[in-house]
Formats: C-alpha cells, structure tokens, sequence
C-alpha cells in the first residue's frame, strides 16, 4: 500500500465537506424546510428536471459508448455534458424545493412508487462524492482509478437520472402535474 500524497488527502477532506453539505442541506430541504413564497409560478421546473435528467442518461450512455469505442476526447466532451446536465438539475431542483416544498404521491401504485423513490435518494446520495472522485482521478491522469470508481458510478448515475423521470411522470399523473 502507499502513502496517499497531501493532494490527495486535501481533495478527500474537499470531497467529504462538500458531499456532506450537499446532503445535509437537501436533507433539511426536503424534510423541514416547508416551501417560501418567491414570487414566482416554478410549477414548470419538474419537467425541465425530468428533461434534464433524461439528457444526463442519454449523455451517460453516449459516453460509455464513447470510451468503449476508445474515443477518449468524445467520451470526456459527454461526460463533461452529463455532469453540467446534473449540475443545472440540481440548482432547478433546489430552487423548485425551496419554493415548492415537498410533493406528495396521491396515485393509485404507492407499491411501485415508493421503492422506486426510496432506491432512487438512497442512490443519488453517493452520486456527488463518486462523480468528484471520478472528474478527480481524470484530471490527474489516474484512469485506473478513474475506471474503477466509474464502473460503480455509471450504471447509480444512470438508475438516478431513468428513475428521477420515471418518479416524474408518476406524480405528475397522481396530481394532475408535479
């Protein structure tokens, strides 16, 4: 085993402080905070979040693609994209719970729905500090560990960003529009 390098030990403390926030402050956005009055009609933010998430599977696959074909540069062009996609749905998703508060599944299948919802936040919780750790890796020039934290990452991203539309489209028929 070696000595992990003061750079690496800074980026790990860097990873744990902001995934731990990030948790932290969705966690109480989603289950104390009740919703503010902004001034402004969001209703429309679930479903440019579900064409974002749909965008981020589509850019996962198509970089998975990429790489598999050994084109590098384009793999690296898409995930780039995917995790700006992800990046721009997680400011609207926070901006919507903010104001919106939480919203409640009133549908026919809570048997389906609920796993579907619990799976998806159990596994969207490791999505930031894998997704550093990955872009991380990358940046170093350390593909070995890039690959092996990626092939963990890819198919939780992928299951987050299919079940976060999935998860859309059953509100939105339990209530009329989510």
């Amino acid at each position: 085993m070696t000595a992990t390098a003061p750079a690496d030990k800074s980026f790990y403390v860097f990873n744990a402080v902001v995934s731990t926030l990030a948790l932290g402050f969705l966690g109480w956005l989603l289950t104390l905070h009740g919703g503010a009055d902004v001034g402004a009609d969001l209703r429309f933010l679930p479903a440019v979040n579900a064409g974002l998430n749909a965008t981020a599977a589509a850019l996962l696959v198509a970089g998975y693609a990429a790489i598999r074909a050994g084109k590098r540069a384009l793999h690296m062009r898409l995930m780039v994209a995917a995790l700006a996609c992800s990046g721009v749905f997680l400011v609207s998703y926070v901006v919507y719970h903010y104001a919106h508060g939480d919203t409640k599944y009133t549908g026919d299948h809570p048997g389906i729905y609920f796993p579907i919802l619990i799976s998806h936040i159990v596994l969207s919780v490791a999505i930031v500090p894998m997704a550093l750790q990955v872009l991380y890796y990358a940046a170093k020039q350390r593909f070995q560990g890039h690959k092996r934290v990626a092939r963990w990452l890819l198919p939780i991203w992928l299951y987050v960003s299919v079940t976060g539309v999935v998860i859309f489209f059953m509100l939105r028929s339990s209530i009329g529009g989510a």
